[in-house]
């Protein structure tokens, strides 16, 4: 792929685009396009994490003033997904292991642009403390381990069990990414690595595209074929990273 290094320039803001679009950060799709460029994990992690620190923060911004924003619901989260997150962050994970939890981590991307997440039009399950409790623990640590911010999780967890219509999984799911990723950076920083300077020309890039999402999603943007297009890259790359 070395020689199609190009379409990184491309891709990566067309996936922050997207993703901010629906509140997210984009971290599944950063990490998928620079494995398949083999960049090595260790570069991998931090910068998907950066970019989503920036990212998920500026969706946050272009949702918060489109709903009333459920902050009982996201502390009861982010108390327990923000040291798990910290605590994954610190696991460096072997390179063949890391691309298949990443590979099957894409079917929720995947499935949540091809709406299959429907929303509850009730409440499924109260929000009791052992059940936030489970759901911040487990999205967080794997968010750590992986360098994603958790949102792709969370999302249509919020969805199905009726806790947050779409706007207000949009405006949960960005904040909650913001706060894990930092958390994720924080812990993987007891790795040190230079990274490449390809990556610092594309993080630019990757913002600028996550800028616009962010504005035109809380905007009721329609990027449907674009979001279509997206899903199918996802899928293959989803197949190749398990399959290696």
């Amino acid at each position: 792929m070395e020689s199609f290094w190009w379409l990184l320039y491309i891709l990566m803001p067309v996936a922050a685009f997207l993703y901010a679009a629906v509140g997210h950060g984009g971290a599944s799709s950063y990490l998928m396009f620079l494995a398949i460029f083999n960049f090595a994990p260790e570069e991998i992690r931090p910068t998907a994490l950066i970019l989503n620190i920036i990212v998920s923060f500026m969706a946050f911004m272009a949702y918060r003033g489109t709903v009333k924003f459920p902050i009982k619901l996201f502390l009861s989260i982010i108390i327990f997904s923000v040291p798990a997150a910290f605590l994954g962050g610190k696991i460096l994970v072997d390179t063949a292991v890391y691309k298949q939890i990443l590979g099957i981590l894409l079917f929720f991307p995947i499935l949540r642009f091809l709406n299959v997440f429907p929303t509850a039009s009730t409440q499924k399950a109260s929000q009791n403390l052992l059940l936030t409790a489970v759901i911040g623990l487990s999205i967080g640590f794997v968010s750590g381990l992986i360098g994603i911010g958790g949102g792709i999780i969370l999302s249509p967890i919020l969805l199905l069990l009726g806790w947050a219509n779409m706007k207000e999984t949009a405006a949960v799911s960005a904040l909650f990414i913001f706060f894990n990723s930092i958390s994720g950076l924080i812990g993987a920083s007891t790795f040190t690595v230079d990274l490449d300077p390809q990556l610092w020309i594309l993080m630019p890039l990757t913002i600028a595209g996550g800028a616009l999402g962010a504005y035109m999603g809380a905007k009721k943007f329609n990027y449907q074929g674009v979001k279509y297009t997206l899903t199918v890259v996802l899928l293959i790359a989803a197949v190749k990273l398990i399959l290696g």
